[in-house]
């Protein structure tokens, strides 16, 4: 099957919106602490490059399954502590690259910075 796009249409990229707008993080003082020790520590120490956003960065790591795992663990747990926060994942077929996009509302970016050391 071949599609044909229009190359505006091609340009398009599908964001979730978020209603949450708080930006509180729900873990306790120990809870974040050990967190930045484990998860966030390993996700930075495998970090080949950060770009910058508008609202937020954008993380590029190896693309191998683990560190997709690993990636898609962290997702599902910054959800449930930091509901302020839009993920964006992309996985290349190729295992060659793997792009976290962590974005949120007006402050998001200065709290990626500061409380969880990106």
């Amino acid at each position: 099957m071949h599609y044909n796009y229009p190359a505006d249409r091609l340009a398009v990229r599908c964001i979730a919106n978020n209603r949450s707008t708080e930006m509180t993080c729900k873990l306790t003082t120990p809870e974040l602490r050990e967190r930045k020790e484990t998860v966030i520590a390993s996700l930075k120490q495998q970090m080949m490059e950060k770009r910058d956003l508008k609202n937020g960065y954008a993380f590029r790591f190896p693309g191998t399954d683990d560190v997709l795992d690993e990636l898609m663990e962290f997702i599902k747990t910054e959800r449930e502590c930091c509901d302020f926060f839009i993920f964006g994942l992309s996985v290349s077929g190729d295992k060659s690259e793997i792009w976290l996009e962590l974005t949120g509302a007006a402050g998001a970016k200065d709290f990626i910075t500061a409380e969880l050391g990106f």
